[in-house]
């Protein structure tokens, strides 16, 4: 540091050494745990690879009428002509593989975050000091730029499918902590008494009674984790990782307009696939049964169809 400060321009005399500090840390756990952050990718492995072979090895047509059939059920005919078409149009414009992969990654994220974000925002719920010990971490994750996620990922697991899956799920976990503890929180106190002097205990306070009410909350927190997981698996294109964001990425570097153009396109109408499905599990039972009537479903059907062959 030099011996006189220029008052007019003190940041020219001043250095923090942050760049020093960071990359000497980096270094250091680099060094010596770099098999512990190893063996961490060990299970987001194994959910990958499972999801993935589950869809790319279902013949489209079973998967269409598959996920048809829950969004009809979840839905109404209406959501299950919104969900099908988007799918049908990437089939047709050729995107089917790398939408499925992408798909797989979304889906193996969103799994990771319900099993870590669920009971992290019950426990919010139950603790003002946890929320409170929590609420500047979340805030932190959900304002640091999706790019700044890729560094210290990168660093740590290496590059491809498996380090863009978590970088994916950290980025993506927020939406359904805050939401869960939100909700659980709104489920009104004169409920929960009830249930208590029934002689509920906790967790038959919080299965029966808190989490169902909580559900429209919870569902709109997985919803948002499900969009910054698309999001982030296009960012995480950067890193190696493969499907419809590598086909933006390559298509740009190759000045391809119209392989950029088939990517985007997969995107879009992925995002809308899931985003219908997703929404359509957030109505209740009322809901669904308001919204066309409780015969029209094909659980309702089948089970019609059953009774008039007996």
């Amino acid at each position: 540091m030099p011996e006189r400060i220029d008052l007019f321009d003190p940041f020219a005399s001043i250095d923090i050494p942050v760049r020093e500090w960071v990359n000497s840390g980096m270094a250091w756990v680099t060094s010596n745990y770099r098999e512990v952050f190893q063996s961490i990718k060990v299970p987001f492995q194994l959910l990958l690879n499972a999801v993935e072979q589950a869809l790319l090895s279902c013949p489209p047509t079973v998967l269409l009428v598959v996920v048809g059939l829950v969004a009809w059920q979840t839905g109404g005919a209406g959501v299950a002509v919104a969900v099908v078409m988007p799918l049908i149009v990437i089939g047709l414009i050729g995107a089917w593989i790398e939408a499925m992969t992408t798909l797989s990654l979304v889906v193996s994220c969103v799994l990771a975050c319900l099993i870590i974000g669920i009971p992290l925002g019950i426990l919010m719920s139950r603790s003002d000091k946890v929320q409170a010990g929590m609420r500047p971490v979340l805030d932190l994750m959900q304002t640091i730029p999706s790019f700044v996620y890729l560094v210290p990922v990168v660093m740590l697991f290496g590059i491809g499918k498996v380090p863009g899956a978590i970088v994916t799920m950290i980025y993506a976990l927020p939406p359904v902590i805050r939401l869960t503890n939100f909700g659980i929180r709104e489920v009104s106190h004169d409920l929960v008494e009830a249930a208590r002097a029934f002689g509920a205990n906790d967790w038959q306070v919080l299965f029966k009674v808190q989490l169902p009410q909580a559900r429209p909350a919870i569902m709109t927190g997985v919803n948002q984790t499900i969009m910054l997981a698309l999001s982030m698996v296009v960012v995480s294109s950067m890193i190696s990782v493969p499907g419809l964001g590598q086909l933006v990425l390559s298509g740009i570097g190759r000045l391809d307009l119209g392989q950029a153009t088939v990517g985007g396109f997969g995107i879009v109408m992925l995002a809308i696939a899931i985003d219908r499905l997703s929404q359509s599990f957030a109505q209740t039972t009322r809901q669904r049964v308001g919204a066309t009537g409780p015969g029209s479903r094909p659980l309702a059907i089948l089970s019609f169809l059953f009774r008039g062959t007996k």
